[in-house]
């Protein structure tokens, strides 16, 4: 009977201990840096569209040469609203 009762506080305390890691991980993540998709009237028609659909459109303005281009440095273009959230 003592086992069992030995048993149940030490899987309490790993219990705790891994929640107390998880919150501890959670809790030291940086800030979301990303900017979210502007909410002006470029981009209010892309507000409602699914994500997929508006991301076939960011090319448009997007592009080299274009309005807006994006840096070099700029990651994988082909999922925009993936970092970009809309408000």
């Amino acid at each position: 009977m003592k086992k069992n009762r030995n048993k149940t506080i030490l899987y309490n305390i790993l219990f705790l201990a891994v929640c107390g890691g998880v919150f501890l991980f959670l809790w030291s993540a940086p800030p979301e840096t990303t900017a979210h998709l502007p909410h002006d009237e470029n981009h209010e028609k892309f507000m409602q569209m699914d994500k997929k659909e508006a991301e076939k459109y960011c090319g448009e303005c997007h592009a080299k040469d274009k309005i807006a281009p994006l840096p070099k440095d700029h990651p994988p273009k082909y999922r925009c609203l993936f970092c970009h959230k809309r408000k």
